[in-house]
């Protein structure tokens, strides 16, 4: 019901932001490798192939090294843009939380998964060693960021409590 009522504002309130045609509204940043997207007048979660970044949200688990930041980066990029949504057959439509999974695209063209992993917020992720459409390029992003120190690859950035 709260969540029919939460779409019905969003979808009320782009009638006068109008969302460009192929792209979704951002309606709230999770963490930092989970967003809820507004789809058809429905909210839904989204997933974040082939990334993963520190937990800051699991109440069984400890905030992790660089989580926050990472979460903070998301909700300074993502919240209420506009962004395309690609799937990957290779990921599957949805995982074991019924979270759909996709790679977000900002609209100058930015793979988000990807600026993730290539400014240290986050490691590339592989589930179960299935391949997916961009972990090649993911695995160098984070080659990259370790080599150059970026993010939570910076050997002081887990010195502080977040």
């Amino acid at each position: 019901m709260i969540s029919e009522l939460i779409a019905y504002i969003f979808s009320f309130w782009i009638t006068f932001n109008p969302v460009p045609a192929g792209y979704y509204r951002v309606v709230k940043v999770v963490d930092g490798d989970t967003i809820k997207v507004l789809i058809n007048k429905k909210i839904e979660t989204i997933r974040l192939v082939g990334v993963d970044t520190p937990e800051t949200v699991d109440p069984r688990r400890v905030v992790g090294c660089y989580g926050k930041e990472a979460s903070n980066f998301s909700k300074k990029t993502l919240s209420n843009q506009n962004v395309k949504l690609e799937s990957d057959v290779l990921s599957g439509d949805r995982d074991k939380y019924k979270r759909l999974l996709r790679y977000v695209f900002l609209e100058d063209g930015q793979n988000f998964n990807q600026v993730l992993i290539e400014d240290g917020y986050g490691h590339e992720y592989t589930y179960k060693s299935m391949p997916y459409k961009y972990q090649e390029i993911f695995k160098k992003s984070e080659i990259n960021a370790r080599e150059n120190s970026r993010g939570l690859w910076d050997p002081r950035a887990c010195d502080k409590i977040n």
